[in-house]
């Protein structure tokens, strides 16, 4: 098995500084001004108080995959345990989103976080076979 390279480190630590900041916008903005996130996503206020709570409560997750996210910039080969719990939230959060656009309740907007997060879960994919190719362990 070869090893990665220092250029594929350096993508990778790229790819995870994007992430992270990918997850910075979404995640403040939604944590700070739920109200607004909500409205931009769903074209409607959350009235009630509930919903508003847990809609701060995902996007203060997603805020804090920001620091997860530049951690394993730090390292992409030691922090793997970060990507695949954010990876899987990605997938989640991208299915739930999309369903709801399908579903009439939320408009374009989700898109570009659905494409986002999909973009990213493809490239974590790529980031695990690479570790397993150069053979490295995923956890």
């Amino acid at each position: 098995m070869n090893s990665m390279t220092a250029g594929e480190l350096r993508f990778f630590r790229a790819m995870f500084v994007a992430a992270a900041v990918w997850n910075l916008c979404g995640g403040v903005l939604g944590y700070f001004n739920p109200e607004l996130a909500f409205r931009l996503l769903f074209d409607r206020s959350a009235d009630d108080p509930v919903l508003l709570s847990v809609f701060r409560g995902a996007t203060g997750t997603t805020f804090t995959y920001f620091f997860g996210y530049l951690i394993v910039a730090l390292n992409p080969l030691r922090h793997t345990g970060i990507v695949i719990l954010g990876g899987i939230g990605k997938l989640g959060f991208g299915v739930q989103m999309l369903k709801f656009h399908a579903a009439g309740l939320a408009n374009a907007n989700a898109l570009v976080v659905v494409v986002g997060d999909f973009v990213f879960g493809a490239l974590f994919v790529y980031y695990f076979v690479r570790l397993l190719k150069t053979g490295n362990k995923l956890i």
